[in-house]
Protein backbone atom coordinates (compact mmCIF):
# COMPACT_ATOMS: atom_id res chain seq x y z
CA UNK A 1 0.00 0.00 0.00
CA UNK A 2 1.37 3.63 -0.61
CA UNK A 3 1.35 6.69 1.67
CA UNK A 4 -0.96 9.18 0.38
CA UNK A 5 -0.57 12.93 1.78
CA UNK A 6 -4.14 14.93 1.25
CA UNK A 7 -3.43 19.17 1.06
CA UNK A 8 -6.29 21.48 1.53
CA UNK A 9 -7.27 19.80 4.40
CA UNK A 10 -9.97 21.89 5.23
CA UNK A 11 -11.83 21.14 1.79
CA UNK A 12 -15.08 18.96 1.94
CA UNK A 13 -13.02 16.76 -0.82
CA UNK A 14 -10.14 16.86 1.58
CA UNK A 15 -12.40 14.85 4.01
CA UNK A 16 -13.98 12.48 1.19
CA UNK A 17 -10.71 11.46 0.38
CA UNK A 18 -9.54 10.69 3.32
CA UNK A 19 -12.50 9.11 4.52
CA UNK A 20 -12.62 6.66 1.24
CA UNK A 21 -9.04 5.87 0.95
CA UNK A 22 -9.10 5.10 4.66
CA UNK A 23 -11.50 2.70 4.15
CA UNK A 24 -9.37 0.92 1.73
CA UNK A 25 -6.72 0.46 4.44
CA UNK A 26 -4.37 3.41 3.00
CA UNK A 27 -2.01 4.85 5.26
CA UNK A 28 -3.59 8.54 4.84
CA UNK A 29 -1.62 12.33 6.04
CA UNK A 30 -3.33 15.73 5.84
CA UNK A 31 -1.70 18.98 5.58
CA UNK A 32 -3.20 22.53 5.73
CA UNK A 33 -2.11 25.68 6.85
CA UNK A 34 -4.22 25.79 9.99
CA UNK A 35 -3.45 23.35 12.70
CA UNK A 36 -6.84 21.94 13.12
CA UNK A 37 -8.83 20.88 9.53
CA UNK A 38 -11.50 19.01 8.98
CA UNK A 39 -10.02 16.01 6.93
CA UNK A 40 -7.72 16.21 9.72
CA UNK A 41 -10.05 15.40 12.44
CA UNK A 42 -11.08 12.04 10.35
CA UNK A 43 -10.44 9.12 12.43
CA UNK A 44 -8.67 7.46 8.73
CA UNK A 45 -6.37 9.85 9.23
CA UNK A 46 -3.00 9.32 10.89
CA UNK A 47 -1.61 12.54 11.28
CA UNK A 48 -2.03 16.12 10.49
CA UNK A 49 0.46 19.09 9.41
CA UNK A 50 0.79 22.40 8.96
CA UNK A 51 2.25 24.45 6.27
CA UNK A 52 2.92 28.26 5.06
CA UNK A 53 -0.10 29.51 3.35
CA UNK A 54 0.34 29.02 -0.17
CA UNK A 55 -1.01 32.13 -1.35
CA UNK A 56 0.91 34.48 0.47
CA UNK A 57 4.12 32.20 0.44
CA UNK A 58 4.71 29.91 -2.61
CA UNK A 59 8.38 29.28 -2.40
CA UNK A 60 7.89 28.12 1.51
CA UNK A 61 4.82 26.07 1.28
CA UNK A 62 6.80 24.52 -1.52
CA UNK A 63 10.20 24.17 0.69
CA UNK A 64 7.82 22.62 3.59
CA UNK A 65 6.31 20.05 1.15
CA UNK A 66 9.56 18.71 0.34
CA UNK A 67 10.83 18.21 3.56
CA UNK A 68 7.56 17.02 4.73
CA UNK A 69 7.20 13.57 1.47
CA UNK A 70 10.83 13.06 2.15
CA UNK A 71 9.79 13.16 6.28
CA UNK A 72 7.29 11.34 5.89
CA UNK A 73 7.93 8.61 2.84
CA UNK A 74 4.95 9.70 1.07
CA UNK A 75 4.14 8.43 -2.04
CA UNK A 76 1.26 9.75 -3.52
CA UNK A 77 -0.10 13.63 -2.88
CA UNK A 78 -3.29 14.87 -3.91
CA UNK A 79 -3.59 18.46 -4.14
CA UNK A 80 -7.97 19.73 -3.67
CA UNK A 81 -7.41 23.44 -4.54
CA UNK A 82 -6.45 24.52 -7.76
CA UNK A 83 -3.97 27.12 -5.99
CA UNK A 84 -1.98 23.96 -4.79
CA UNK A 85 -2.89 21.94 -7.73
CA UNK A 86 -0.93 24.53 -9.84
CA UNK A 87 2.16 25.07 -7.50
CA UNK A 88 2.83 21.56 -7.66
CA UNK A 89 2.83 21.23 -10.84
CA UNK A 90 4.84 23.87 -11.84
CA UNK A 91 7.35 22.11 -9.20
CA UNK A 92 6.87 19.15 -10.48
CA UNK A 93 10.74 18.49 -10.62
CA UNK A 94 10.80 18.54 -7.18
CA UNK A 95 8.90 15.89 -5.99
CA UNK A 96 10.75 12.95 -8.47
CA UNK A 97 9.78 10.12 -6.32
CA UNK A 98 6.51 11.15 -5.77
CA UNK A 99 3.04 10.50 -8.21
CA UNK A 100 1.27 13.67 -8.36
CA UNK A 101 -1.63 12.39 -10.54
CA UNK A 102 -2.06 14.94 -12.92
CA UNK A 103 -1.59 16.01 -16.64
CA UNK A 104 1.68 18.00 -17.62
CA UNK A 105 0.75 22.02 -16.27
CA UNK A 106 0.35 23.19 -19.89
CA UNK A 107 -2.75 20.74 -19.96
CA UNK A 108 -4.01 21.41 -16.62
CA UNK A 109 -3.75 25.67 -17.62
CA UNK A 110 -5.77 25.17 -21.40
CA UNK A 111 -8.99 23.03 -19.75
CA UNK A 112 -8.57 25.51 -16.27
CA UNK A 113 -8.46 28.91 -17.95
CA UNK A 114 -12.03 29.88 -18.99
CA UNK A 115 -11.02 31.83 -21.93
CA UNK A 116 -9.01 29.15 -23.30
CA UNK A 117 -11.50 26.47 -23.06
CA UNK A 118 -14.49 28.43 -24.31
CA UNK A 119 -12.52 28.84 -27.53
CA UNK A 120 -11.44 25.20 -27.57
CA UNK A 121 -15.00 24.32 -26.87
CA UNK A 122 -16.15 26.41 -29.62
CA UNK A 123 -13.93 24.58 -31.97
CA UNK A 124 -15.02 21.51 -30.96
CA UNK A 125 -18.76 22.39 -31.51
CA UNK A 126 -19.85 22.50 -28.24
CA UNK A 127 -21.95 24.27 -27.22
CA UNK A 128 -20.87 27.46 -24.66
CA UNK A 129 -22.59 30.93 -23.78
CA UNK A 130 -22.42 34.01 -26.31
CA UNK A 131 -18.87 35.71 -26.02
CA UNK A 132 -19.86 39.34 -25.97
CA UNK A 133 -16.12 40.03 -25.24
CA UNK A 134 -12.84 37.91 -25.17
CA UNK A 135 -9.12 39.72 -24.28
CA UNK A 136 -7.84 42.32 -22.16
CA UNK A 137 -9.11 45.06 -20.45
CA UNK A 138 -7.27 48.04 -22.61
CA UNK A 139 -8.55 45.91 -25.98
CA UNK A 140 -12.32 46.18 -24.54
CA UNK A 141 -14.25 48.03 -27.17
CA UNK A 142 -17.94 47.55 -26.67
CA UNK A 143 -20.41 50.04 -25.65
CA UNK A 144 -21.06 49.13 -22.11
CA UNK A 145 -24.58 50.56 -23.19
CA UNK A 146 -25.61 47.90 -26.27
CA UNK A 147 -25.15 44.70 -24.41
CA UNK A 148 -27.69 42.21 -23.56
CA UNK A 149 -28.02 42.28 -19.76
CA UNK A 150 -27.93 40.66 -17.41
CA UNK A 151 -23.80 39.62 -18.46
CA UNK A 152 -21.41 38.13 -16.82
CA UNK A 153 -18.16 39.02 -16.27
CA UNK A 154 -15.42 36.19 -16.02
CA UNK A 155 -11.43 36.28 -15.65
CA UNK A 156 -9.97 33.81 -17.82
CA UNK A 157 -7.88 32.46 -14.71
CA UNK A 158 -9.40 31.51 -10.91
CA UNK A 159 -5.55 32.46 -9.44
CA UNK A 160 -3.37 35.21 -10.19
CA UNK A 161 -0.12 36.11 -9.30
CA UNK A 162 0.18 39.74 -8.06
CA UNK A 163 3.74 41.33 -7.24
CA UNK A 164 4.87 37.81 -5.41
CA UNK A 165 1.32 37.03 -3.90
CA UNK A 166 -1.57 35.11 -5.27
CA UNK A 167 -5.07 36.19 -4.92
CA UNK A 168 -8.12 34.62 -5.88
CA UNK A 169 -10.49 36.52 -8.89
CA UNK A 170 -14.39 35.93 -9.21
CA UNK A 171 -16.57 35.82 -11.36
CA UNK A 172 -19.35 39.12 -11.68
CA UNK A 173 -22.67 39.38 -13.07
CA UNK A 174 -24.32 43.00 -13.83
CA UNK A 175 -27.68 43.70 -14.77
CA UNK A 176 -27.19 47.26 -16.05
CA UNK A 177 -24.13 49.15 -17.78
CA UNK A 178 -23.73 51.19 -14.66
CA UNK A 179 -22.94 47.90 -12.65
CA UNK A 180 -20.56 46.31 -15.41
CA UNK A 181 -18.51 50.13 -15.70
CA UNK A 182 -18.38 49.44 -11.68
CA UNK A 183 -16.77 46.41 -12.18
CA UNK A 184 -14.46 47.09 -15.11
CA UNK A 185 -13.74 49.71 -12.78
CA UNK A 186 -12.55 48.24 -9.81
CA UNK A 187 -11.99 44.67 -10.15
CA UNK A 188 -8.21 44.26 -10.21
CA UNK A 189 -8.37 40.93 -11.49
CA UNK A 190 -9.35 42.51 -14.57
CA UNK A 191 -6.44 44.21 -15.45
CA UNK A 192 -4.08 41.25 -14.87
CA UNK A 193 -5.02 38.48 -17.16
CA UNK A 194 -7.77 38.30 -20.20
CA UNK A 195 -11.31 37.76 -19.24
CA UNK A 196 -14.80 37.63 -20.86
CA UNK A 197 -17.98 39.16 -21.10
CA UNK A 198 -20.63 36.38 -21.68
CA UNK A 199 -24.62 36.24 -22.09
CA UNK A 200 -26.59 34.90 -18.88
CA UNK A 201 -27.15 31.32 -19.12
CA UNK A 202 -30.71 31.09 -17.13
CA UNK A 203 -31.11 27.00 -15.75
CA UNK A 204 -29.86 24.33 -13.58
CA UNK A 205 -26.40 23.43 -13.20
CA UNK A 206 -25.28 19.86 -14.38
CA UNK A 207 -21.86 18.46 -13.63
CA UNK A 208 -20.19 15.08 -15.00
CA UNK A 209 -17.28 13.94 -12.81
CA UNK A 210 -14.89 11.73 -14.51
CA UNK A 211 -11.67 9.79 -14.10
CA UNK A 212 -9.26 9.12 -16.86
CA UNK A 213 -6.00 7.49 -17.37
CA UNK A 214 -4.01 8.86 -19.97
CA UNK A 215 -6.25 9.54 -22.27
CA UNK A 216 -8.48 6.47 -21.52
CA UNK A 217 -11.91 6.89 -19.45
CA UNK A 218 -12.08 4.85 -16.68
CA UNK A 219 -15.37 6.26 -14.61
CA UNK A 220 -18.27 8.76 -15.04
CA UNK A 221 -20.83 9.72 -12.87
CA UNK A 222 -23.66 13.11 -12.65
CA UNK A 223 -25.30 15.42 -10.30
CA UNK A 224 -27.70 17.94 -10.85
CA UNK A 225 -27.16 20.98 -8.94
CA UNK A 226 -30.48 21.75 -6.57
CA UNK A 227 -28.78 24.86 -4.35
CA UNK A 228 -26.15 27.24 -5.28
CA UNK A 229 -23.98 29.27 -3.32
CA UNK A 230 -24.81 32.17 -4.38
CA UNK A 231 -27.57 31.39 -5.79
CA UNK A 232 -27.19 32.98 -9.16
CA UNK A 233 -24.63 30.77 -9.67
CA UNK A 234 -21.77 29.11 -7.95
CA UNK A 235 -20.25 26.28 -5.61
CA UNK A 236 -22.76 23.34 -5.08
CA UNK A 237 -24.59 23.31 -1.91
CA UNK A 238 -27.64 20.84 -2.41
CA UNK A 239 -27.15 18.01 -5.60
CA UNK A 240 -28.93 14.86 -6.25
CA UNK A 241 -27.15 11.80 -8.40
CA UNK A 242 -28.34 11.69 -11.86
CA UNK A 243 -27.51 9.58 -14.66
CA UNK A 244 -24.62 10.71 -17.13
CA UNK A 245 -27.02 12.55 -19.79
CA UNK A 246 -26.25 11.26 -23.42
CA UNK A 247 -25.07 14.87 -24.92
CA UNK A 248 -23.36 15.96 -21.80
CA UNK A 249 -20.89 12.86 -21.54
CA UNK A 250 -20.43 13.32 -25.14
CA UNK A 251 -19.18 16.51 -24.82
CA UNK A 252 -17.37 15.84 -21.66
CA UNK A 253 -15.79 13.14 -24.27
CA UNK A 254 -14.72 14.94 -26.77
CA UNK A 255 -12.91 17.92 -24.01
CA UNK A 256 -10.98 15.60 -22.17
CA UNK A 257 -9.92 13.49 -24.92
CA UNK A 258 -8.89 16.55 -27.13
CA UNK A 259 -7.02 16.95 -24.48
CA UNK A 260 -5.59 13.48 -23.71
CA UNK A 261 -6.75 13.97 -19.89
CA UNK A 262 -5.19 11.97 -16.97
CA UNK A 263 -6.71 12.19 -13.59
CA UNK A 264 -9.95 13.53 -12.18
CA UNK A 265 -12.27 16.18 -13.27
CA UNK A 266 -15.42 17.64 -13.60
CA UNK A 267 -17.04 19.32 -16.28
CA UNK A 268 -20.07 21.96 -15.31
CA UNK A 269 -22.69 22.75 -17.82
CA UNK A 270 -25.82 24.91 -17.25
CA UNK A 271 -29.06 23.91 -18.60
CA UNK A 272 -31.70 26.01 -19.69
CA UNK A 273 -35.36 25.10 -18.95
CA UNK A 274 -35.90 24.34 -22.36
CA UNK A 275 -33.25 21.98 -22.19
CA UNK A 276 -30.22 23.15 -23.92
CA UNK A 277 -26.63 22.18 -22.13
CA UNK A 278 -23.71 25.20 -22.38
CA UNK A 279 -20.40 24.59 -20.95
CA UNK A 280 -19.40 26.43 -18.03
CA UNK A 281 -16.17 25.91 -16.93
CA UNK A 282 -13.86 22.21 -15.86
CA UNK A 283 -12.82 21.54 -12.68
CA UNK A 284 -9.31 19.96 -12.77
CA UNK A 285 -9.09 18.49 -9.20
CA UNK A 286 -11.32 16.84 -7.19
CA UNK A 287 -14.60 18.46 -6.39
CA UNK A 288 -16.92 19.83 -3.10
CA UNK A 289 -19.58 17.04 -4.26
CA UNK A 290 -16.86 14.27 -4.24
CA UNK A 291 -18.78 12.57 -1.62
CA UNK A 292 -22.41 12.36 -3.30
CA UNK A 293 -20.36 10.57 -5.78
CA UNK A 294 -18.82 7.91 -3.24
CA UNK A 295 -22.10 7.80 -1.45
CA UNK A 296 -23.71 6.52 -4.55
CA UNK A 297 -21.04 3.85 -5.71
CA UNK A 298 -18.89 5.54 -7.75
CA UNK A 299 -15.58 5.72 -5.57
CA UNK A 300 -13.63 8.02 -7.12
CA UNK A 301 -10.54 8.44 -4.94
CA UNK A 302 -10.31 4.80 -4.85
CA UNK A 303 -9.96 4.31 -8.29
CA UNK A 304 -7.76 7.43 -8.88
CA UNK A 305 -5.50 5.93 -5.66
CA UNK A 306 -5.14 2.24 -7.93
CA UNK A 307 -4.06 4.27 -11.41
CA UNK A 308 -1.70 5.98 -9.99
Amino acid sequence: MKRVLVLDANQRSALAVTRSLGKHNIEVLTAEETPTALAGTSVFCKNHYTYPSPGLNAEQFIETLIELVNKQRVDILLPMTELTSLLLLENKSLFPDTIIPFPDINTVESISDKCSLMQTASELAIPVPEILFSGKLDDFNRDLKTLPYPVVIKPGKSWLRIQGTWTRSSVKYAENSVEAQKILETDSALGNCPFMVQEYISGHGRGVFCLYDNGTPVAFFAHRRLREKPPSGGVSVLSQSVPVDQELGSYTRILLEHANWHGVAMVEFKVTPDGRPYLMEINTRFWGSLQLAIDAGVDFPWLLYQVA
